[in-house]
């Protein structure tokens, strides 16, 4: 049977610091980051040395991917994270903020997309982030698989004899989560707007 013939099981997501919960049936998963070790895969570039928020009303994608990993920002610092890759990712909306400290003050750099203008698309979206918050429901799921095997996402492997997870098509509802970077290819944003100010609103 295919993944998409298969029932699709549905539930709260809920991701804490240093801890994958990408799945409802797996909460105990928490404890995950503390038998994994904090040497994972180093991320491609340094982050900044501040979190960022994501949040879209709906996320659908093909496959999904995730281990534990520790990014790095230029001045040394390690940030824990759940690493989590998406296939073929499109989003009815997106936004992402932060606050940017300036000699002026506190500036909210915020951008958004799609919603009334179409969806936001992307191949092989990466997430570096800290929690993750929403309502899922998803096809065929692999809990603790070596997460140098996995497979359902190309290209988003961990290291050899680590604790993995992965699962087949999948939809969350009100995402929201904190990240420390995300990656993508041939990204679509449809009705983009970035706006900058003094004590803006962020995402949520």
């Amino acid at each position: 049977m295919s993944a998409a013939a298969r029932p699709l099981a549905e539930g709260r997501t809920a991701w804490k610091k240093t801890a994958v919960v990408a799945l409802p049936a797996v909460v105990a998963v928490g404890i995950m980051a503390h038998v994994m070790a904090e040497g994972a895969l180093a991320a491609s570039f340094a982050v900044s040395g501040t979190s960022f928020q994501v949040s879209s009303g709906k996320l659908t994608s093909s496959g999904l991917s995730s281990f534990v990993q520790t990014d790095k920002s230029i001045d040394g610092k390690g940030h824990p994270v759940a690493l989590l890759g998406i296939g073929d990712a499109k989003l009815s909306d997106i936004c992402q903020s932060a606050e940017v400290g300036t000699p002026v003050g506190t500036v909210v750099f915020k951008l958004t997309a799609g919603g009334d203008a179409g969806e936001v698309t992307a191949s092989s979206l990466v997430i570096d982030g800290e929690d993750l918050v929403g309502d899922a429901r998803f096809g065929t799921a692999e809990i603790g698989r070596d997460a140098s095997t996995l497979d359902a996402v190309k290209g988003v492997q961990g290291e050899k004899g680590k604790f993995g997870l992965q699962a087949g098509d999948i939809e969350v509802a009100g995402v929201r989560s904190h990240a420390w970077s995300a990656t993508g290819g041939n990204f679509r944003l449809k009705g983009m707007k970035v706006d900058v100010s003094l004590g803006g609103k962020k995402c949520f």
